[in-house]
């Protein structure tokens, strides 16, 4: 999301089972309709290994105020997903970093139904946090993320993305 402009009236593409697009509606309408969009998720390492997971502002659209431990989000209309990973690492966390593909993710609660795409990338910092979307980041050993998440409120697609991950998968 750029500065600015208001998150709710930015065009997204809605799409099938198949993840096959079928129309564009404003993310407004998207998330009080609850239909199926495209995101990225990010996990961002440094080369020691630890991930950047970030505190989400109480603003966000979706799981305000929790921890997640991707960067990323839903992509614009006709965005790729390569494109729309690159300006999500930019925008969220100042970033410029090659990007890894991993594999494609789906998730599906109450909430939202997401067709997505995971990657990792490797960044030591410094991180230019975007006010708008994240409110303080760290690095954290990945074994401690998923202690943390026992006892604090974490994004549940990220850590499911984050498992998936550590599975080899």
């Amino acid at each position: 999301m750029s500065a600015g402009k208001d998150p709710g009236a930015e065009l997204v593409d809605v799409v099938d089972a198949g993840n096959r697009v079928v129309g564009t509606v404003t993310r407004r309408e998207m998330r009080a309709r609850r239909l199926p969009h495209r995101s990225t998720y990010i996990l961002v390492f440094d080369r020691a290994g630890r991930l950047f997971v970030h505190l989400r502002t109480a603003t966000k659209d979706v799981w305000p105020s929790h921890w997640d431990v991707c960067v990323g989000g839903v992509l614009a209309a006709g965005e790729s997903y390569d494109e729309g990973a690159a300006r999500e690492l930019a925008e969220e966390i100042g970033v410029a970093a090659p990007l890894e593909r991993l594999f494609p993710f789906s998730w599906e609660d109450a909430t939202t139904i997401v067709h997505g795409v995971a990657y990792r990338a490797v960044h030591d910092g410094p991180f230019r946090l975007q006010p708008e979307e994240v409110v303080r980041g760290e690095l954290v050993p990945v074994d401690e993320v998923f202690a943390r998440a026992a006892r604090e409120p974490f994004c549940p697609d990220g850590l499911e993305v984050l498992a998936r991950w550590r599975a080899g998968t």
